[in-house]
């Protein structure tokens, strides 16, 4: 079941700390005003920091010219503000198939593929879980795992929380992954046919 693009179940859940949370701040706004959605920010290094930016279209997509206009809008305002001391990179990327769940949105966009979930605090002695994504409903991201000899059972986890969660690298999500990037291109392809001369306007 796919999620609509209105309403908290799009907004990020995840929340960076610490110098991250200072940049992620400042440039999610500036990917919207560009049209796209902030996954996550992470920032490594010592001396010079790498500042990693995942970003995305709505639909989940990102090309690589997409990501040459982000890093040329991002750099200059990361510049400006300066959160960051001394040197540091900037780095634009796509999610990747193994992508970061960061929205309640996610948990339904990849309903029935394998995610690893970690949670704020302990349900039953663990925090974290793995199992095939159920969707989101009432609030919960929901999962089913393997409860061992009490076989398999679908768990909710109140949104506020779940402190991680990540898609699983696997044969079917892999098929998946690469089957919506190819509708994706055909329908940009149908769009760009569609938006051509009628052939009696053709020079």
């Amino acid at each position: 079941m796919q999620s609509g693009e209105s309403g908290a179940a799009t907004h990020r859940f995840f929340s960076e700390t610490g110098l991250a949370a200072e940049v992620a701040a400042l440039v999610e706004p500036a990917l919207e005003d560009l049209g796209f959605r902030l996954v996550r920010v992470h920032v490594t290094g010592g001396d010079a920091r790498i500042v990693q930016v995942m970003a995305e279209r709505s639909d989940g997509t990102i090309s690589i010219d997409d990501c040459e206009t982000i890093s040329r809008q991002l750099s200059p305002l990361i510049d400006v503000r300066d959160p960051i001391s001394g040197a540091w990179r900037l780095e634009v990327s796509s999610p990747g198939i193994d992508r970061p769940l960061v929205r309640p949105s996610d948990f339904e966009d990849w309903a029935g593929y394998e995610a690893k979930v970690e949670l704020k605090e302990p349900v039953d002695g663990r925090k974290r879980f793995k199992g095939r994504l159920d969707g989101y409903e009432d609030g919960e991201a929901r999962i089913e795992v393997d409860l061992g000899e009490a076989g398999k059972a679908v768990l909710g986890f109140p949104i506020a929380l779940v402190q991680d969660a990540k898609l699983v690298l696997t044969d079917d999500l892999i098929r998946e992954a690469l089957q919506r990037s190819k509708n994706k291109m055909k329908k940009g392809s149908a769009a760009h046919d569609g938006a051509g001369l009628d052939d009696d306007e053709e020079e």
